[in-house]
Protein backbone atom coordinates (compact mmCIF):
# COMPACT_ATOMS: atom_id res chain seq x y z
CA UNK A 1 0.00 0.00 0.00
CA UNK A 2 2.55 2.54 1.16
CA UNK A 3 5.35 1.09 -0.95
CA UNK A 4 3.66 2.27 -4.13
CA UNK A 5 3.21 5.78 -2.87
CA UNK A 6 6.86 6.58 -3.51
CA UNK A 7 7.42 5.32 -7.02
CA UNK A 8 6.74 1.60 -6.94
CA UNK A 9 9.93 0.57 -8.79
CA UNK A 10 12.50 2.08 -6.46
CA UNK A 11 11.79 5.74 -6.02
CA UNK A 12 14.14 8.34 -7.47
CA UNK A 13 17.19 7.10 -9.38
CA UNK A 14 19.54 4.98 -7.22
CA UNK A 15 17.93 5.88 -3.88
CA UNK A 16 15.37 3.75 -2.14
CA UNK A 17 12.47 5.58 -0.49
CA UNK A 18 9.28 4.15 1.01
CA UNK A 19 6.79 4.67 3.81
CA UNK A 20 5.52 1.98 6.18
CA UNK A 21 3.51 1.55 9.31
CA UNK A 22 5.80 0.60 12.18
CA UNK A 23 5.30 -2.09 14.82
CA UNK A 24 7.64 -3.57 17.44
CA UNK A 25 9.57 -6.77 16.68
CA UNK A 26 7.69 -8.56 19.45
CA UNK A 27 4.80 -8.91 16.96
CA UNK A 28 7.01 -11.33 15.02
CA UNK A 29 8.25 -13.19 18.10
CA UNK A 30 11.76 -11.90 17.34
CA UNK A 31 12.66 -10.66 20.78
CA UNK A 32 16.39 -11.21 20.15
CA UNK A 33 16.23 -8.32 17.66
CA UNK A 34 15.82 -5.96 20.60
CA UNK A 35 19.57 -6.31 21.21
CA UNK A 36 20.46 -4.55 17.96
CA UNK A 37 19.36 -1.86 15.52
CA UNK A 38 18.13 -3.97 12.60
CA UNK A 39 14.57 -3.87 11.20
CA UNK A 40 12.33 -6.25 9.22
CA UNK A 41 11.07 -5.14 5.78
CA UNK A 42 8.55 -6.74 3.42
CA UNK A 43 9.76 -8.86 0.45
CA UNK A 44 8.78 -6.14 -2.04
CA UNK A 45 11.46 -3.89 -0.58
CA UNK A 46 14.08 -6.51 -1.42
CA UNK A 47 12.90 -6.64 -5.04
CA UNK A 48 13.25 -2.88 -5.44
CA UNK A 49 16.63 -2.78 -3.66
CA UNK A 50 17.98 -5.46 -5.98
CA UNK A 51 17.25 -3.23 -9.00
CA UNK A 52 19.13 -0.26 -7.54
CA UNK A 53 22.84 0.38 -7.27
CA UNK A 54 23.14 0.78 -3.51
CA UNK A 55 26.08 0.26 -1.19
CA UNK A 56 26.37 -2.78 1.02
CA UNK A 57 25.76 -3.38 3.84
CA UNK A 58 22.27 -1.90 3.44
CA UNK A 59 21.73 1.05 5.74
CA UNK A 60 18.59 3.18 6.05
CA UNK A 61 17.53 6.49 7.47
CA UNK A 62 14.29 6.26 9.47
CA UNK A 63 12.39 9.51 9.99
CA UNK A 64 9.32 10.50 11.93
CA UNK A 65 8.17 13.41 9.80
CA UNK A 66 5.53 14.39 12.29
CA UNK A 67 8.05 15.21 15.06
CA UNK A 68 11.18 15.60 12.91
CA UNK A 69 13.13 12.82 14.67
CA UNK A 70 15.66 10.80 12.66
CA UNK A 71 17.86 7.78 13.22
CA UNK A 72 19.70 5.13 11.19
CA UNK A 73 19.48 1.37 11.13
CA UNK A 74 20.22 -1.80 9.18
CA UNK A 75 18.01 -4.56 7.87
CA UNK A 76 17.90 -8.09 9.26
CA UNK A 77 15.28 -9.92 7.13
CA UNK A 78 12.60 -9.27 4.48
CA UNK A 79 9.74 -11.20 6.09
CA UNK A 80 7.39 -8.41 7.19
CA UNK A 81 3.87 -8.01 5.89
CA UNK A 82 3.43 -5.69 2.96
CA UNK A 83 3.18 -2.07 3.97
CA UNK A 84 4.64 -2.75 7.43
CA UNK A 85 8.03 -2.47 9.08
CA UNK A 86 9.01 -4.07 12.36
CA UNK A 87 11.71 -2.39 14.44
CA UNK A 88 13.11 -2.64 17.98
CA UNK A 89 10.95 -0.97 20.56
CA UNK A 90 13.80 1.23 21.88
CA UNK A 91 14.12 2.66 18.36
CA UNK A 92 10.44 3.49 18.29
CA UNK A 93 10.89 5.29 21.62
CA UNK A 94 13.77 7.37 20.22
CA UNK A 95 11.57 8.39 17.28
CA UNK A 96 8.55 9.03 19.53
CA UNK A 97 6.47 6.53 17.55
CA UNK A 98 3.41 4.57 18.57
CA UNK A 99 2.19 1.29 17.12
CA UNK A 100 0.82 1.87 13.63
CA UNK A 101 2.47 5.28 13.06
CA UNK A 102 3.89 6.00 9.60
CA UNK A 103 7.64 6.30 9.13
CA UNK A 104 9.69 7.17 6.06
CA UNK A 105 12.65 4.98 5.06
CA UNK A 106 15.48 6.10 2.81
CA UNK A 107 18.65 4.27 1.81
CA UNK A 108 21.79 5.87 3.24
CA UNK A 109 25.58 5.62 2.95
CA UNK A 110 27.46 6.29 6.21
CA UNK A 111 31.22 6.72 6.78
CA UNK A 112 33.09 4.31 8.99
CA UNK A 113 33.32 5.67 12.50
CA UNK A 114 36.65 6.46 14.17
CA UNK A 115 35.44 7.86 17.50
CA UNK A 116 32.30 7.77 19.63
CA UNK A 117 31.57 9.25 23.05
CA UNK A 118 28.99 7.64 25.30
CA UNK A 119 27.23 8.81 28.44
CA UNK A 120 25.52 6.29 30.76
CA UNK A 121 22.28 7.27 32.43
CA UNK A 122 23.17 5.73 35.79
CA UNK A 123 26.32 5.28 37.82
CA UNK A 124 25.41 1.60 38.14
CA UNK A 125 27.02 1.09 34.75
CA UNK A 126 30.38 1.95 36.31
CA UNK A 127 30.00 -0.99 38.69
CA UNK A 128 30.45 -3.41 35.80
CA UNK A 129 33.80 -5.16 36.04
CA UNK A 130 34.81 -4.43 32.44
CA UNK A 131 32.37 -1.98 30.81
CA UNK A 132 34.41 -1.67 27.61
CA UNK A 133 34.25 -5.42 26.98
CA UNK A 134 30.50 -5.42 27.60
CA UNK A 135 30.05 -2.49 25.25
CA UNK A 136 32.15 -4.13 22.53
CA UNK A 137 30.04 -7.29 22.74
CA UNK A 138 26.81 -5.29 22.54
CA UNK A 139 27.87 -3.16 19.55
CA UNK A 140 28.45 -6.28 17.47
CA UNK A 141 24.68 -6.38 16.98
CA UNK A 142 24.64 -2.77 15.73
CA UNK A 143 25.32 -1.58 12.21
CA UNK A 144 25.40 2.18 12.83
CA UNK A 145 25.23 4.83 15.58
CA UNK A 146 23.53 8.23 15.47
CA UNK A 147 24.18 11.18 17.75
CA UNK A 148 21.16 11.78 19.99
CA UNK A 149 20.06 8.14 20.22
CA UNK A 150 19.72 6.22 23.47
CA UNK A 151 21.04 2.68 23.15
CA UNK A 152 20.14 -0.09 25.63
CA UNK A 153 22.78 -2.54 26.89
CA UNK A 154 21.67 -5.79 28.48
CA UNK A 155 24.11 -7.30 30.96
CA UNK A 156 23.61 -9.70 33.86
CA UNK A 157 19.80 -9.59 33.63
CA UNK A 158 19.83 -5.81 33.80
CA UNK A 159 19.32 -3.13 31.18
CA UNK A 160 21.50 -0.03 31.04
CA UNK A 161 20.83 2.96 28.80
CA UNK A 162 23.60 4.94 27.14
CA UNK A 163 23.35 8.17 25.13
CA UNK A 164 25.39 8.78 21.96
CA UNK A 165 26.63 12.34 22.53
CA UNK A 166 29.47 12.58 20.00
CA UNK A 167 30.65 10.72 16.88
CA UNK A 168 33.39 11.20 14.30
CA UNK A 169 33.76 11.84 11.40
CA UNK A 170 29.98 12.50 11.18
CA UNK A 171 26.91 12.55 13.39
CA UNK A 172 25.88 9.17 11.93
CA UNK A 173 28.60 6.54 11.50
CA UNK A 174 28.87 2.92 10.49
CA UNK A 175 30.40 0.52 13.08
CA UNK A 176 30.69 -2.52 10.81
CA UNK A 177 34.28 -3.76 10.41
CA UNK A 178 35.85 -0.61 11.77
CA UNK A 179 38.26 0.30 14.54
CA UNK A 180 36.42 2.85 16.64
CA UNK A 181 37.74 4.53 19.77
CA UNK A 182 35.26 4.80 22.64
CA UNK A 183 35.21 7.41 25.38
CA UNK A 184 32.86 7.77 28.34
CA UNK A 185 31.35 10.91 29.83
CA UNK A 186 30.25 11.10 33.50
CA UNK A 187 26.84 9.49 34.09
CA UNK A 188 23.77 11.72 34.16
CA UNK A 189 23.18 11.11 37.86
CA UNK A 190 26.82 11.52 38.84
CA UNK A 191 27.38 14.12 41.56
CA UNK A 192 30.81 15.58 42.07
CA UNK A 193 31.84 15.16 45.71
CA UNK A 194 32.18 18.44 47.56
CA UNK A 195 35.51 18.92 49.23
CA UNK A 196 35.10 20.21 52.74
CA UNK A 197 37.84 22.42 54.18
CA UNK A 198 39.62 21.06 57.25
CA UNK A 199 37.90 22.08 60.44
CA UNK A 200 39.96 24.33 62.67
CA UNK A 201 39.72 23.78 66.37
CA UNK A 202 38.61 26.96 68.20
CA UNK A 203 41.22 28.47 70.44
CA UNK A 204 40.24 28.48 74.14
CA UNK A 205 39.41 31.96 75.35
CA UNK A 206 41.43 33.30 78.24
CA UNK A 207 39.45 33.44 81.46
CA UNK A 208 40.18 35.58 84.48
CA UNK A 209 39.69 34.75 88.10
CA UNK A 210 40.84 32.14 90.62
CA UNK A 211 39.32 29.28 88.64
CA UNK A 212 41.44 30.09 85.58
CA UNK A 213 44.55 30.40 87.76
CA UNK A 214 43.82 27.04 89.40
CA UNK A 215 43.32 25.41 85.99
CA UNK A 216 46.60 26.87 84.73
CA UNK A 217 48.41 25.67 87.89
CA UNK A 218 46.92 22.20 87.48
CA UNK A 219 48.10 22.07 83.87
CA UNK A 220 51.61 23.11 84.87
CA UNK A 221 51.66 20.49 87.64
CA UNK A 222 50.53 17.82 85.21
CA UNK A 223 53.32 18.75 82.82
CA UNK A 224 55.82 18.65 85.70
CA UNK A 225 54.64 15.20 86.77
CA UNK A 226 55.24 13.77 83.34
CA UNK A 227 58.42 11.64 83.39
CA UNK A 228 61.30 13.15 81.53
CA UNK A 229 62.66 11.32 78.58
CA UNK A 230 65.98 9.53 79.24
CA UNK A 231 68.99 11.45 78.00
CA UNK A 232 72.39 10.19 76.96
CA UNK A 233 75.13 10.70 79.57
CA UNK A 234 78.70 10.23 78.44
CA UNK A 235 81.13 8.32 80.70
CA UNK A 236 78.40 7.38 83.17
CA UNK A 237 79.69 3.84 83.83
CA UNK A 238 81.76 2.47 86.70
CA UNK A 239 85.51 1.85 86.68
CA UNK A 240 87.26 -1.52 86.87
CA UNK A 241 90.71 -2.33 88.21
CA UNK A 242 92.99 -4.84 86.54
CA UNK A 243 93.99 -6.38 89.86
CA UNK A 244 90.37 -7.10 90.79
CA UNK A 245 90.23 -4.81 93.81
CA UNK A 246 87.32 -2.50 94.56
CA UNK A 247 87.49 0.94 93.04
CA UNK A 248 87.45 3.69 95.69
CA UNK A 249 86.56 7.22 94.85
CA UNK A 250 89.51 9.51 95.44
CA UNK A 251 89.77 13.23 95.53
CA UNK A 252 92.63 15.48 94.48
CA UNK A 253 95.30 15.79 97.21
CA UNK A 254 97.21 19.01 97.62
CA UNK A 255 100.85 18.26 98.49
CA UNK A 256 103.02 21.17 99.77
CA UNK A 257 106.26 21.68 97.93
CA UNK A 258 109.62 21.28 99.80
CA UNK A 259 111.37 24.40 100.96
CA UNK A 260 113.86 25.39 98.29
CA UNK A 261 117.37 26.51 99.13
CA UNK A 262 118.21 29.62 97.15
CA UNK A 263 121.78 30.15 96.09
CA UNK A 264 123.61 32.88 97.94
CA UNK A 265 121.46 32.49 100.98
CA UNK A 266 124.25 30.75 102.88
CA UNK A 267 121.90 28.16 104.29
CA UNK A 268 120.37 30.69 106.64
CA UNK A 269 117.10 29.87 108.18
CA UNK A 270 115.71 33.34 107.77
CA UNK A 271 115.87 33.33 103.99
CA UNK A 272 114.57 29.79 103.81
CA UNK A 273 111.69 30.60 106.12
CA UNK A 274 110.92 33.71 104.15
CA UNK A 275 110.90 31.88 100.87
CA UNK A 276 108.86 28.93 102.12
CA UNK A 277 105.57 30.78 102.52
CA UNK A 278 105.91 32.24 99.04
CA UNK A 279 106.55 28.88 97.49
CA UNK A 280 103.78 27.29 99.52
CA UNK A 281 101.44 30.05 98.41
CA UNK A 282 102.46 29.46 94.82
CA UNK A 283 101.89 25.74 95.31
CA UNK A 284 98.43 26.35 96.70
CA UNK A 285 97.51 28.53 93.71
CA UNK A 286 98.78 25.99 91.21
CA UNK A 287 97.60 22.85 92.86
CA UNK A 288 96.33 21.64 89.52
CA UNK A 289 99.89 21.67 88.18
CA UNK A 290 102.14 20.47 90.96
CA UNK A 291 101.19 18.07 93.75
CA UNK A 292 97.43 18.13 93.10
CA UNK A 293 96.94 15.43 90.50
CA UNK A 294 94.00 13.25 91.56
CA UNK A 295 94.49 9.63 92.22
CA UNK A 296 92.75 7.88 89.35
CA UNK A 297 91.16 4.57 90.22
CA UNK A 298 92.42 1.60 88.31
CA UNK A 299 96.03 2.72 87.99
CA UNK A 300 98.17 -0.34 88.63
CA UNK A 301 101.73 0.93 88.62
CA UNK A 302 101.34 3.22 91.64
CA UNK A 303 102.51 6.47 90.10
CA UNK A 304 100.83 8.52 92.84
CA UNK A 305 102.17 6.61 95.88
CA UNK A 306 105.07 8.99 96.29
CA UNK A 307 102.70 11.94 96.39
CA UNK A 308 100.58 10.17 99.00
CA UNK A 309 103.64 9.60 101.23
CA UNK A 310 104.64 13.24 100.89
CA UNK A 311 101.12 14.26 101.85
CA UNK A 312 101.27 12.04 104.97
CA UNK A 313 104.58 13.54 106.07
CA UNK A 314 103.24 17.03 105.51
CA UNK A 315 100.23 16.27 107.63
CA UNK A 316 102.54 14.96 110.42
CA UNK A 317 104.31 18.32 110.67
CA UNK A 318 107.14 20.10 109.03
CA UNK A 319 107.98 20.48 105.44
CA UNK A 320 108.79 17.33 103.57
CA UNK A 321 112.25 17.06 102.14
CA UNK A 322 112.69 16.22 98.51
CA UNK A 323 113.55 12.61 97.92
CA UNK A 324 117.21 11.97 97.46
CA UNK A 325 118.30 10.96 94.06
CA UNK A 326 119.37 7.34 93.86
CA UNK A 327 123.14 6.94 93.83
CA UNK A 328 124.59 4.52 91.43
CA UNK A 329 126.18 1.46 92.99
CA UNK A 330 129.89 1.19 92.71
CA UNK A 331 131.18 -1.65 90.68
CA UNK A 332 133.44 -4.10 92.28
CA UNK A 333 136.80 -4.72 90.78
CA UNK A 334 136.74 -7.46 88.18
CA UNK A 335 132.96 -7.52 88.09
CA UNK A 336 131.23 -6.97 84.76
CA UNK A 337 128.15 -4.82 84.53
CA UNK A 338 124.92 -6.75 84.33
CA UNK A 339 123.04 -6.49 81.09
CA UNK A 340 120.02 -8.18 79.59
CA UNK A 341 121.75 -8.85 76.28
CA UNK A 342 125.37 -10.04 76.02
CA UNK A 343 126.93 -10.40 72.60
CA UNK A 344 129.29 -13.24 71.67
CA UNK A 345 128.86 -15.12 74.94
CA UNK A 346 128.35 -18.63 73.54
CA UNK A 347 130.73 -21.52 73.05
CA UNK A 348 133.01 -21.69 70.06
CA UNK A 349 133.15 -24.58 67.62
CA UNK A 350 135.71 -25.45 64.92
CA UNK A 351 134.89 -26.74 61.46
CA UNK A 352 137.62 -29.36 61.77
CA UNK A 353 135.92 -30.92 64.75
Amino acid sequence: MFGGMFGGQGGFGSRFEASYRCYPVSFLDKTEAERGDKIFLPPSALDRLAQLHIDYPMLFQVENRRDGRKTHCGVLEFIADEGMVYMPYWMMQNLLLQEGDVVALRSATLPKGSFVKLQPHSTDFLDITNPRAVLETTLRNFSCLTVGDTVPINYNNRRYFIDIIEAKPADAISVIETDCNVDFAPPLDYVEPVRQPPQQQPEPMAADGPEAAAAAAGGAAAQAEQPQEPRFLAFAGSGRRLDGKAVSESRPVSVPLPTPVWPGSGGGSSSSAAAAPAVAAAGDGASGVVGSAPKRPGKVFGGNRLQAKLADKAAGGGAAKPPAAPTPEKKKEGEEPESGFKAFQGKGYSLKG
